[in-house]
């Protein structure tokens, strides 16, 4: 048995980055600052930056309803992954797959974003969904 899944709230450090694969998948990044629990012998408190990775609809409205400084709930997995750079040497990378996106930063008129991303894990088709035992339907939200 193995278990593989990350949970994470922080601030994001920059707008994300939106793109899309040659054959069309959105894929977007960004790095999420995450404070921790404790302080430093100075007494201050330090934050842990993460680099996250998320895919298709989950991408999208992040892209179009996250910025900078936002604050959002991250769950997904640990993945590590390793390319070759210019100068032949191996580039390992580690970072967190997003596959459920929860905003919240209140927005400028003062609700806080119920919007939610999810992306199947099994047949990797991005839905949308919220609720949660809220009284909200899909059709009542901007995305």
């Amino acid at each position: 048995m193995s278990l593989n899944q990350a949970v994470l709230i922080g601030r994001l450090t920059k707008d994300p980055e939106l793109r899309y694969t040659p054959s069309g998948v959105a894929v977007a990044q960004f790095t999420l600052a995450v404070d921790r629990p404790f302080t430093n012998q100075n007494g201050e408190r330090e934050a842990d930056f993460i680099p996250i990775v998320v895919w298709k609809a989950v991408a999208e409205n992040v892209a179009n309803y996250v910025k900078k400084g936002h604050q959002v709930a991250v769950t997904g997995r640990i993945q590590v992954r390793n390319y070759e750079n210019n100068e032949g040497r191996r580039v390992y990378v580690t970072e967190v797959v997003g596959q459920y996106v929860q905003f919240l930063t209140n927005t400028s008129n003062g609700t806080s974003q119920t919007g939610n991303g999810r992306q199947n894990s099994t047949n990797n088709q991005g839905t949308n969904s919220a609720g949660d035992g809220w009284n909200i339907s899909d059709d009542d939200l901007p995305f």
